[in-house]
């Protein structure tokens, strides 16, 4: 331990912080899972604000860091408008520092896992050729570049999954509201409230269709957002027919009970599909995992008396 120089220090320093940073930074995030936060917004309705207000703070110090950092990268202007801001919006990260940490994280990545890489390469006295190290160098530099990417297209995937899983049920519950003679203003409030507690994503894109209602949007703009927003193809049809229902003069609740039986209809299609996956996907552990160690009990003695008796046998011969 004596010996180690300053740089074998520093190196082994830097492991340490990463090893014990990294399961400790997911400890914090993760530490209370959904149903513990439905819980506690329940038990607790008024508690919320405090600690919305210090994450707040925190947020907002987080993004005056990272601005400079967000330059690197960060689009010309005019991207506000741009596929990149709908997609951020899909994702349901609609706070203006999100853009700022989102870019700075790109370049955080591209340019510190090079960095990294370079001091492991020194800390170790690594031969690798220096060829292979600036090809190792810009592959390493793409992966940083575009793993944000990549995690915030999990996100989009994630939300649009939660909200087609969540959607049928909040169109029964709008199809009861609209027969009940309630208008679809005042059902899409109704419903808003009622599915919170089962996907609080599908009820804060209702409760933002609402507020447009109020600031005076139209009907036909509100529910264009709400598909622009969510990004389901299903809301989007749902959108078109309501809209049309609504130019025609057709009967609103007739046409949300038609499309809800389509959309329930396609949630169980969509089971029967991933149930008939399962056979194929139990293939691969079948065969890498169950059948060698079924191969060596089974086969295993028969084996050891073979390999026993086989010298005997060939001398004997």
């Amino acid at each position: 331990m004596a010996n180690f120089s300053v740089a074998q220090w520093l190196f082994l320093l830097l492991v340490f912080a990463v090893v014990s940073g990294v399961p400790m930074v997911a400890y914090l995030v993760l530490r209370r899972n959904a149903v513990q936060q439905r819980l506690a917004r329940i038990g607790n309705p008024g508690g919320g604000e405090e600690v919305s207000t210090d994450g707040g703070k925190w947020v907002e110090s987080v993004v005056k860091a990272a601005r400079p950092l967000a330059r690197l990268s960060l689009p010309d202007e005019g991207w506000e408008g741009s596929e990149l801001k709908r997609r951020f919006v899909q994702a349901g990260l609609r706070s203006a520092g999100a853009p700022v940490i989102f870019f700075a994280v790109k370049s955080l990545a591209a340019f510190g896992l090079p960095l990294a890489l370079w001091m492991v390469r020194v800390f170790t006295d690594n031969n690798m050729p220096t060829n292979k190290f600036l090809i190792l160098v810009g592959f390493v530099c793409a992966f940083g570049y575009y793993l944000p990417n990549f995690i915030l297209n999990r996100l989009i995937e994630a939300r649009k999954l939660e909200i087609f899983e969540n959607f049928p049920d909040a169109l029964d519950l709008l199809t009861i509201c609209v027969e009940a003679g309630l208008s679809l203003e005042a059902a899409l409030n109704r419903v808003a409230r009622e599915i919170e507690l089962n996907s609080p994503v599908l009820a804060e894109e209702l409760q933002l269709v609402c507020l447009e209602f109020r600031a005076g949007a139209g009907k036909e703009r509100a529910l264009r957002n709400l598909a622009l927003r969510t990004g389901v193809d299903d809301i989007d049809t749902l959108v078109a027919m309501l809209i049309q229902s609504e130019k025609f003069g057709t009967s609103i609740g007739e046409s949300l009970r038609i499309h809800s039986e389509m959309l329930r209809v396609k949630r169980q299609q969509r089971a029967e599909e991933r149930a008939a996956k399962v056979a194929v996907k139990l293939i691969f552990p079948l065969v890498l995992c169950i059948f060698p160690s079924i191969l060596i009990v089974v086969a295993g003695p028969a084996m050891i008396r073979i390999v026993k008796f086989l010298p005997t046998l060939v001398g004997g011969g």
